[in-house]
C-alpha cells in the first residue's frame, strides 16, 4: 500500500485538515494524525491502522473506553500508540468538563452531572467520590473513596467521613457512576447511603445529597426523594 506522503496533496489528512479544517476530515483521518505512522510490516497506512481501530472497537466511545491492552491487541498498535490515544480522549474528556473548584458554590444536582459525567460515564468500575463542602456550600475538595463494586465493606462510614473530619466539612456529597449507563439506585445504593446518612446525623455532618451517573444521564436521591 502506499505511504500517506505519496498520496495527492488534497488527499492526505495533514494537508486536508489545514487547508479546508479538522471538520472536514474523517474520524479515520483524525485518528491517522494521532498515529501518524502506520505499520511497516504489513504495509498499512496511518489511515488504515486507523479503519482498523475503529472496526475492531466499533466507535469513537469504544476506543475511548479500550484498555491499553486491549489497544495493543491490534497488529502494529504498541505501548507508545496505545498511550498516545490514551491521553487524547483523556484530553477530550477533560475539555467536556464543566468545571466545580475549589470555593465554588453547590446548588443543584445538575451541576455535579456537568461536572463528572464525562469523567466517570466511560469508567469500567463504579468509582465512589465523596465531595467535602463548608458550611456555604462552598466545594472543599473532592475525595474518591473507592473503586470497585460497590458494597457495604467497600464503601464504609469510617473511610467516608475520615478525610470529612480532617478538612472540617460541614456538609459531604457523594457521587458515583454505573458502568452499565443506566444510573437506576441498586438495592446496595439505597442501602449505603441510608448508613452514610445515619452516620453524618451523629457526625453533625450534612450529606446533601448522593447522585448517580450514568450514560447521557443521571440520579439524584434528593431530586427523586429517596434521602428518607
Amino acid at each position: 500500500m502506499r505511504r500517506i506522503k505519496d498520496w495527492p496533496a488534497d488527499e492526505r489528512p495533514r494537508e486536508k485538515l489545514l487547508k479546508n479544517g479538522s471538520h472536514t476530515l474523517s474520524e479515520a483521518e483524525l485518528l491517522a494524525l494521532v498515529l501518524r505512522t502506520g505499520d511497516a510490516a504489513s504495509q498499512t497506512s496511518a489511515v488504515d491502522h486507523a479503519r482498523l481501530l475503529l472496526v475492531r472497537f466499533k466507535t469513537l466511545r469504544g476506543l475511548a473506553m479500550a484498555t491499553v491492552v486491549e489497544l495493543c491487541e491490534v497488529k502494529g498498535i504498541g505501548p507508545a500508540k496505545a498511550a498516545e490515544l490514551h491521553a487524547v480522549f483523556e484530553l477530550a474528556r477533560r475539555f467536556g468538563i464543566e468545571a466545580l473548584r475549589p470555593g465554588d458554590r453547590y446548588t443543584c444536582s445538575t451541576e455535579v452531572y456537568q461536572h463528572f459525567h464525562e469523567r466517570l460515564r466511560d469508567y469500567r468500575k463504579e468509582v465512589f467520590i465523596a465531595l467535602l463542602l463548608d458550611s456555604k456550600n462552598r466545594v472543599l475538595r473532592e475525595v474518591q473513596i473507592s473503586e470497585g463494586s460497590l458494597t457495604a465493606s467497600i464503601v464504609h462510614p469510617r473511610e467516608v467521613f475520615a478525610p470529612v473530619v480532617r478538612e472540617s466539612a460541614a456538609a459531604v456529597l457523594f457521587v458515583h457512576n454505573h458502568p452499565s449507563g443506566d444510573p437506576t439506585p441498586s438495592r446496595e445504593d439505597l442501602e449505603i447511603t441510608t448508613r452514610l446518612r445515619e452516620a453524618g446525623e451523629l457526625m453533625g455532618v450534612r450529606v446533601l445529597d448522593h447522585i448517580i451517573i450514568g450514560s447521557g444521564r443521571y440520579v439524584s436521591f434528593v431530586d427523586q426523594g429517596l434521602m428518607g
